[in-house]
């Protein structure tokens, strides 16, 4: 069950004081406390953990302070929608607004190799109105041999770039709770100039430690991409984990999955799954383009196939892109056969506002139907 609370109740009012009392009364029920903040307002919503079938839902709506109370109805209790529950999980971090009805771009760095690529590649997103980017300081690879990632080395000269050139958002995967920490610092020793969504990366889905100590911080939002070894309701759990131990501000990202029933791409594209997301969960979906596709192949129309891909999942309605960018791809450190490149920035959010266009055409021709339909 979940209690949702009038907007911009103090834990201090004496109407949330209340309402926690009351429903500690019963018997043999646990309440976690979620709050998602909006530019606007917060909304408090209280989960209750037990046997609640037969607490009284009417007595419990009933209380002053309570907007709503909803039964849950699916596996995913924090993130799920339930019965008729139609609510948006938008939240605003840092001045940018993540949701189900936004759309978010981040082009960027796979993974920080010099000072020199990371000003060239944030300059290139303030000329085109960018606020968003994805900078990779910890690189989980295949081989032990591979570039790791230069770590929390390069984090000062990140940070202080994107604070120069406007950037809002950085995208950033860690491995380690320690990453987060380090990460914090750096933050606060460079004066805060940008904000940080913590990225889990594909590896690291089932990894539940990594997951509930990232989830027990309120600091950052989350960017969780799903397992490219399983299935759909695995990786959705791994988010319900990040919820449970109290952060639900996610993003669930599609990066295609690891078989060769895919080939010649990379990875078997798996952005049709954008609006399974969405109708299961309350979660914006991200769609990770490059790690889909894995290389600048194009096709006979002489469009590339990272173009198509993600023209795909757009208009399918994904809320964030992912997408490798490189001022000198066959210098990048990670994945430089994937990167497009700085002159085709312009080009690649074009691309991308057609493709929401469509969209956008498509809700609307949808919402004429079914009004018509009475």
């Amino acid at each position: 069950m979940i209690v949702i609370l009038e907007p911009n109740l103090s834990k201090n009012d004496a109407r949330h004081k209340a309402i926690v009392a009351h429903l500690n009364s019963y018997p043999n029920i646990q309440l976690r406390s979620h709050e998602v903040k909006g530019q606007q307002q917060s909304l408090t919503e209280i989960y209750l953990i037990g046997d609640t079938k037969p607490l009284p839902l009417d007595i419990i709506a009933a209380l002053p302070g309570v907007e709503r109370v909803i039964r849950i109805s699916a596996e995913y209790r924090v993130l799920g929608r339930h019965c008729d529950d139609l609510r948006s999980a938008n939240f605003e971090y840092n001045g940018v607004t993540f949701g189900q009805d936004t759309l978010n771009i981040f082009a960027g760095l796979c993974a920080v190799d010099t000072p020199e690529h990371v000003e060239a590649m944030m300059r290139a997103l303030q000329e085109n109105g960018q606020t968003c980017t994805r900078m990779g300081a910890y690189k989980p690879r295949t081989s032990p041999y591979a570039f790791q990632g230069h770590g929390a080395s390069c984090l000062p000269y990140v940070f202080e770039l994107a604070g120069k050139y406007g950037i809002k958002v950085v995208a950033m995967e860690v491995t380690h709770e320690s990453h987060v920490d380090e990460i914090h610092q750096a933050l606060h020793q460079t004066g805060n100039p940008t904000g940080v969504i913590l990225q889990i990366g594909t590896r690291n889905t089932q990894n539940f430690e990594l997951l509930k100590s990232v989830g027990r911080q309120n600091d950052y939002p989350v960017l969780l991409k799903r397992g490219f070894g399983i299935s759909l309701e695995e990786s959705l759990n791994a988010a319900e984990y990040l919820a449970s131990e109290g952060n639900s501000r996610i993003v669930f990202c599609l990066r295609g999955m690891k078989t060769h029933l895919g080939d010649p791409h990379r990875n078997f594209v798996d952005f049709a799954h954008v609006p399974v997301v969405k109708r299961l969960t309350r979660m914006p979906v991200c769609i990770d383009c490059s790690h889909s596709v894995g290389t600048r192949i194009a096709g006979a129309d002489n469009i590339l196939d990272i173009f198509h891909v993600t023209a795909q999942g757009i208009i399918a309605g994904a809320n964030m892109v992912l997408v490798d960018f490189h001022p000198a791809p066959e210098k990048a450190l990670v994945d430089g056969p994937q990167a497009l490149r700085l002159n085709e920035l312009a080009y690649f959010l074009e691309d991308i506002r057609i493709a929401r266009q469509a969209y956008l055409d498509r809700h609307a021709l949808n919402q004429q139907f079914q009004d018509s339909q009475g």
